[in-house]
């Protein structure tokens, strides 16, 4: 029997959103919650000393882009798993357009397989529709009996309002949660960053909010049609935020989803032409970021997730040509603590509530606890410690992080798996 006292940490349990009032002890054996509170005896035990530090469930990243197989120059399983630990991550979903996108049962036996050496917890999302193509629907059955616990087309949204509600119906009646990503294509027109006042003075096209307003409306449209789920990803504009509000308060199925970028940064750091910055959506205005915030603080927005999308420094060398994403696995705890903790507008509580156990009620997997019998999925961190984000000395392959340069506070110690450490700062 293997025996893990972590000794001295202050608390969170997000499930209550509560902090201890004290330094409190942790006790794990074999790899589960045992009991919260001590002090317990070290007789027969490992120890870990946790003196001023914090002790919370592992954060749980519903939507990261992992980009195996296929193009595993950019990212892969275990690169990615190895990034997520030091970002105090211990369990990821990972979206399906790799190549070949992740549409049947054979690709999520090679995720899950390459999974099982990983330093994270892999969950894969499987693609609503055939090679992501947004025509015809995938066998959802087949996809759950596989292993994945989610459908998404992201990277690109399902074509019709017809065929994305044939897919929220039977995606319901086979229990598997629907991520939607929400663009109107029509309406991209070629854009590369936000529409408005600073892509007009670099003379390139914009993505006006418009094209990201307009599908979550559909979205939302279908949801309180069908009465079946929804959940929207990567939220970035006033727009979506209000749209999700109304539609929450109505009693529409529907949530949502948004990214540290997007109530951290915002366009104006596109003036550099420097492709780091650009992803999809793009970086908004500070109405936007404002807008995002409030949706976090007052419950419209459930969960925070990275939206991680490494790309390799040749493929964003070419600030016009460059694709989108960015990385943001290492930094994200980081990012909510400096911008939404320490300018009072969430607790800690609340924070790691809205990275771990709220991203894992949405997809129905294990995590964010620290009940008896729990899986001893960690994170140990010190709030206060700030350090300045360096993307050469980042843990996987790719460094197209826009928070590079930047300080931040909060900063992750250890990463424990099953109560055995991942990652040690």
């Amino acid at each position: 029997m293997d025996k893990l006292v972590i000794r001295g940490a202050v608390i969170i349990d997000p499930q209550q959103e509560t902090i201890s009032s004290e330094p409190n002890d942790l006790l794990v054996i074999d790899g589960r919650v045992e009991a919260v509170g001590g002090p317990f005896p070290a007789e027969d035990k490992r120890i870990l000393e946790a003196q001023g530090l914090c002790c919370a469930p592992g954060l749980v990243d519903m939507h990261v882009h992992l980009r195996d197989p296929g193009q595993t120059e950019k990212e892969d399983i275990l690169s990615g798993c190895c990034a997520a630990a030091a970002g105090g991550v211990t369990s990821l979903a990972c979206m399906p357009n790799t190549s070949p996108a992740c549409d049947s049962p054979e690709i999520l036996r090679e995720i899950l397989e390459k999974a099982k050496k990983a330093s994270a917890r892999v969950y894969p999302v499987a693609a609503i529709t055939r090679s992501l193509a947004g025509e015809e629907l995938t066998d959802f059955e087949q996809l759950k009996n596989g292993g994945a616990v989610a459908l998404s087309d992201d990277g690109r949204p399902v074509s019709t309002a017809g065929r994305m509600m044939d897919a929220m119906r039977r995606a319901a009646a086979a229990g598997l949660p629907v991520l939607s990503h929400c663009e109107e294509l029509s309406l991209t027109r070629g854009g590369i960053m936000n529409e408005g006042e600073v892509s007009r003075l670099l003379g390139v096209p914009g993505l006006h909010p418009a094209a990201e307003e307009t599908a979550t409306a559909r979205e939302i449209a279908l949801a309180a049609a069908v009465n079946c789920p929804v959940h929207i990803c990567h939220v970035s504009t006033r727009g979506s935020v209000a749209l999700l509000r109304d539609a929450r308060r109505r009693g529409v199925p529907v949530t949502g989803e948004t990214a540290p970028h997007y109530f951290s940064l915002t366009d104006e750091l596109l003036r550099r032409r420097d492709a780091d910055y650009r992803m999809n959506p793009p970086l908004r205005t500070p109405e936007d970021v404002e807008a995002v915030i409030e949706g976090l603080c007052d419950g419209t927005l459930s969960a925070i997730a990275t939206d991680h999308a490494p790309h390799t420094l040749e493929d964003k060398a070419d600030f016009l040509r460059a694709p989108n994403g960015s990385v943001g696995m290492e930094t994200s705890l980081a990012v909510g603590i400096t911008f939404l903790v320490r300018t009072g507008c969430l607790t800690l509580a609340r924070l790691i509530r809205l990275m771990s156990s709220s991203p894992a009620e949405l997809l129905g997997i294990p995590g964010g606890s620290l009940q008896r019998g729990a899986p001893a999925d960690l994170v140990l961190f010190d709030p206060d410690e700030p350090w300045t984000v360096e993307p050469g000395r980042l843990h996987g392959k790719s460094q197209n992080c826009p928070f590079k340069g930047m300080k931040l506070y909060g900063r992750v110690k250890a990463t424990l798996l099953e109560g055995q450490l991942v990652y040690t700062d």
